[in-house]
């Protein structure tokens, strides 16, 4: 927002009765998001530590609302539509790595004041994380039982769950479009997590060595590269981020910490639109 002008003229044209109005607070409820911060400890950094974390919370419902809204546009054929979503998911996932660097300048002894105020709370417990995964395509049933103590949540998990991936719509526009898939994989159970199949693989190189002929598909191919891109390289500042403040310590909710961000780095969600890339 700009600087308030000094000129009378124009501050004296600035709306300042409100009574029967809405102001910019009730709008954006600010009462509920600024009075969301309740420090446990009482330590000075655990401030940032929380808004770091609910701020990426943030941007994870809007990167929620988004791929939703592209899944839709896809399966009504409207992939520009699509795209500028997709394109908009990648660019708030930048938003969620660059926030590393702000939680970064937390030090391991400023966090160990008060890492024991956590108690089992843990970024790993993110049901927002994992609504992403699933809508990536990567599913893991025993993932569902961390939110069993909250029944509502657990059914919005579980639906969730049960929903095709963007990966699996996207794969029925290619078949839309003319190109062979194996029926094994239009009428797969999208409770499992995908795995590359030849068909799919074929499809690609079709659609990137015809780009003309398929450049519909061809760009929502690339949205998919930079969201799996966007989403290994917040993996790895996490994983970075962590090691920099508690080592190899054991995570708050009991996962192995390091050692378990290590091993998530390894998830592919698209993996055929990174094979061909060698082939081509």
């Amino acid at each position: 927002m700009g600087r308030m002008s000094k000129d009378p003229r124009v501050e004296n044209s600035i709306h300042t009765d409100f009574t029967h109005h809405m102001t910019y607070g009730e709008y954006l409820q600010l009462d509920k998001i600024v009075d969301a911060q309740s420090s446990r400890s009482g330590h000075h950094d655990e401030m940032l530590f929380i808004i770091i974390h609910q701020v990426s919370e943030l941007w994870m419902k809007l990167i929620l609302h988004e791929t939703k809204a592209a899944i839709l546009s896809i399966e009504a054929d409207d992939l520009s539509t699509a795209q500028k979503r997709l394109a908009r998911v990648s660019k708030t996932q930048a938003q969620i790595i660059q926030a590393w660097d702000v939680l970064s300048t937390l030090t391991p002894s400023e966090y160990m004041e008060f890492r024991d105020s956590l108690g089992q709370a843990s970024g790993f417990q993110s049901f927002q994380y994992r609504m992403i995964e699933f809508m990536l395509g990567y599913k893991t049933p025993h993932v569902l039982e961390i939110y069993k103590k909250d029944l509502v949540l657990h059914q919005q998990l579980e639906e969730a769950y049960r929903e095709k991936s963007i990966y699996d719509v996207v794969i029925r526009a290619l078949h839309k479009a003319g190109i062979p898939i194996d029926e094994e994989v239009l009428e797969r159970d999208v409770t499992i997590s995908y795995q590359a199949n030849p068909s799919v693989r074929d499809a690609w190189m079709r659609v990137y060595q015809q780009t003309d002929q398929y450049w519909e598909l061809y760009e929502l191919g690339e949205k998919l590269v930079d969201i799996e891109d966007c989403l290994q390289q917040w993996r790895f500042r996490h994983m970075k981020t962590v090691e920099r403040i508690i080592g190899f310590k054991k995570g708050t909710g009991g996962s192995s910490g390091v050692g378990y961000l290590k091993k998530v780095l390894d998830q592919r969600f698209f993996p055929e639109l990174w094979d061909i890339r060698t082939e081509l």
